[in-house]
C-alpha cells in the first residue's frame, strides 16, 4: 500500500498543463529562428567586417548650440566649459549645416549599400557628442550592450540610445552600471570568438570587468590593451577591414598585440605617418569593402588598393572637427556572420 502524497485535482491539471504547454529553452535566444520570430530580425554582430545590415546613427542637430564661442580654452586648443562639461577641440567652431551635409552623405552611402539606418530621434539635453553613436552602444551576438560614457559632456547619451534600440526592437543584452565606464570606440571584434578592448580613462577596469562578463557568457575571449597616456579608444589604432586584414597605427598598439595579430595571419596595413588619423577611422560594410574619408596624401588609399580593398570615399571633415570620424559615427547593430 503506497503512503506517497496523492496528487490533488488542481495539481493534476497543473501537471497536464505544463506537459502540454512545456517550457521551451531551445532554440537559444540568439538563434536565427528565435530572433526573427520574437525580435523581427537577426540582431547583433559576431565580427566587424561581415555585410552590414543595420546601424545606429544620430544626425547632428540643435545640441551643438551649446558651444559658446566666448568660452575659449587655449589650454585644450579650443572651446569648453568645465562646469557644464562640454568641449570643442580646434579653432574652427561647429558648422552645423556642413556637419549635416557630411552626415547625410554618409547615410546615403549606407542606404545605397542596403544598410538599414536606425536614427536616434533627439539627442539628450546638451549631449553635443550624440552623433558619435559608436561609443554608447556595442553590438554582439543576439543584441546590444548599452555602455556608460566616461565624460560629463557625454553622460546622458545612454537614454536616447536605449530608447532608439527599444523602438527598433533590438534586444538589450546588458548595460554598464555602477562605477564602470566604457565607450564603444574602445572595443573591436576580431572574430566570433575573440574581441579586444582598451583599458583607459574612458574604459576603466570596472567597465571592462562588466563587459567581459557579458562576453564570456557568449563564449568570447576579451584581449585587454592598456592604452598609452591619455589615449582613450582603440579605433584610432586598430580597425578590422576584412576577415584577415586590419588598418593599424603600430605606434599606439602594444607589441604583444601586434605580434598576436601577425601570428594569427592578419595582414597589417599601416597608417602612413603623414596621413590623417581619420583615414583609419573608417567602416567596413562587407569583407574588404570600406567607407573612409579620403586620405590627405592618398598613400593609405594606395596601400588599401594594393591589398584588394574596395573603397568608397566620403568627405567627412566637418564632423571630424568635433573629434570623431566615420567609425565613431556608426554603431553596427546587425552584420552577417562570416
Amino acid at each position: 500500500m503506497s503512503h506517497g502524497h496523492a496528487m490533488s485535482p488542481f495539481e493534476y491539471k497543473e501537471s497536464q498543463f505544463f506537459q502540454t504547454f512545456a517550457s521551451v529553452p531551445e532554440p537559444a535566444f540568439d538563434s536565427a529562428d528565435e530572433q526573427t520570430r520574437i525580435w523581427g530580425r537577426q540582431w547583433g554582430c559576431t565580427n566587424d567586417v561581415g555585410r552590414l545590415r543595420a546601424v545606429l546613427m544620430h544626425r547632428p542637430g540643435d545640441e551643438l548650440n551649446i558651444v559658446d564661442p566666448t568660452k575659449k580654452m587655449p589650454e585644450v586648443g579650443g572651446y569648453g566649459d568645465p562646469e557644464q562639461g562640454w568641449y570643442w577641440i580646434g579653432d574652427t567652431l561647429p558648422d552645423l549645416a556642413a556637419m549635416q551635409t557630411a552626415h547625410d552623405q554618409l547615410t546615403a552611402i549606407l542606404k545605397a549599400n542596403g544598410v538599414d539606418v536606425i536614427l536616434i530621434d533627439k539627442a539628450a539635453p546638451g549631449a553635443m557628442k550624440q552623433i558619435f553613436t559608436r561609443d554608447s552602444c556595442i553590438s554582439v551576438r543576439g543584441g546590444a550592450i548599452v555602455t556608460r560614457l566616461a565624460r560629463k559632456v557625454r553622460r546622458g547619451e545612454e537614454l536616447p540610445v536605449t530608447q532608439a534600440l527599444a523602438k527598433a526592437g533590438c534586444p538589450i543584452l546588458g548595460t554598464i552600471t555602477g562605477t564602470g565606464v566604457f565607450e564603444g570606440g574602445g572595443f573591436a571584434l576580431i572574430d566570433e570568438k575573440t574581441a579586444v578592448c582598451a583599458v583607459s580613462i574612458a574604459c576603466n577596469a570596472e567597465g571592462v570587468r562588466q563587459l567581459e562578463g557579458i562576453l564570456n557568457h557568449l563564449g568570447i575571449e576579451l584581449i585587454k590593451l592598456p592604452m598609452p597616456g591619455y589615449r582613450i579608444h582603440i579605433d584610432g589604432a586598430f580597425n578590422m577591414i576584412d576577415v584577415d586584414k586590419a588598418i593599424v597605427n603600430t605606434n599606439e598598439l602594444p607589441y604583444f598585440f601586434i605580434d598576436y595579430l601577425k601570428k594569427r595571419g592578419i595582414q597589417l596595413i599601416e597608417l602612413p605617418p603623414e596621413d590623417s588619423p581619420f583615414s583609419l577611422n573608417s567602416l567596413a560594410i562587407a569583407p574588404g569593402k570600406l567607407i573612409m574619408h579620403g586620405s590627405r596624401t592618398k598613400r593609405l588609399e594606395d596601400r588599401l588598393d594594393a591589398a584588394g580593398i574596395e573603397l568608397i570615399t566620403c568627405d567627412y571633415e566637418p564632423v571630424e572637427h568635433g573629434g570623431g570620424g566615420i567609425h565613431c559615427s556608426t554603431s553596427p547593430l546587425a552584420r552577417d556572420a562570416i
